[in-house]
């Protein structure tokens, strides 16, 4: 369902500020895959999800969804392949709109857009019948605006709107990492479901080693800009944290510097 075949980005070449982002990258998903990514400061795990996603294009190598090759293609276009959540609650919804309005929105994206009424009563049926599997109140609020929901009531939401056109690929982004652990408990078993019931591809960045290893059939860390560790199946359920830091040291040949990541 993802192909990135040996990729690279660089940032700022041939300055006293060159950064290699990607280093040779190659990394495969299965069809149905949920795999978690974590990393150290600076490992490449955002640059990767922005080139999948579009937002810039890598200096070599490929990237296909699906069997196709997106790697030229612009990020609106690829768009219709893609699902995302950002780390930022405020990312992914726009906050002056009704919560109605942003699932027809997400509804409507890489359609033809006609100039009949926005929303229509079969319409507002299906978004209450799918606000009621959040769990959170929000069937009765469709009307409310988008900014005046809590972060975890927006993720949960962003989430909802990512799913709902069940694309080729979710890409998560440290979508928990702005919210208080109880909401984001919440949100990772919202997450849990929506991709299990929808049978989405997923590619879930996030700090928390335990949030790594207890989500997902396949953990992968990435190090510099390429995967040093790809763990999966019964080997992936076995894990503790000790044990991944362990093999990171191993793999990579260096201590993991991340504090945030350890003490999660």
């Amino acid at each position: 369902m993802l192909e990135l075949s040996h990729v690279y980005k660089v940032f700022n070449p041939n300055t006293v500020n060159e950064k290699i982002a990607l280093n040779d990258l190659s990394l495969t998903l299965n069809d149905g895959d949920f795999v978690t990514v974590i990393g150290g400061n600076g490992a490449g795990k955002s640059t990767m999800l922005n080139a999948i996603a579009g937002v810039w294009r890598p200096d070599a190598g490929k990237i296909l969804i699906d069997g196709v090759d997106v790697t030229a293609m612009p990020e609106h276009k690829r768009a219709k392949f893609l699902g995302r959540v950002f780390q930022d609650p405020m990312l992914g919804t726009a906050a002056g709109m009704g919560i109605d309005e942003n699932l027809a929105l997400a509804a409507r994206r890489g359609k033809f857009r006609g100039l009949g009424w926005g929303i229509s009563k079969a319409e507002k049926v299906e978004y209450k019948e799918k606000l009621k599997t959040l769990e959170l109140g929000l069937e009765d609020r469709m009307t409310a605006k988008v900014g005046l929901l809590s972060g975890g009531q927006r993720q949960a939401l962003t989430l909802l709107m990512a799913s709902l056109q069940q694309p080729k690929l979710l890409l998560l982004d440290e979508h928990t990492a702005a919210l208080d652990p109880k909401t984001a408990a919440k949100v990772l078993a919202l997450t849990d479901r929506i991709v299990k019931e929808n049978k989405l591809t997923t590619l879930m960045i996030t700090h928390n080693m335990k949030d790594a290893i207890a989500h997902g059939n396949r953990l992968i860390m990435m190090h510099e800009g390429r995967v040093i560790l790809d763990i999966a199946g019964e080997d992936k359920k076995k894990l503790t944290v000790d044990d991944l830091l362990a093999k990171f040291s191993v793999a990579s040949g260096s201590e993991f510097a991340n504090d945030r990541a350890m003490l999660s």
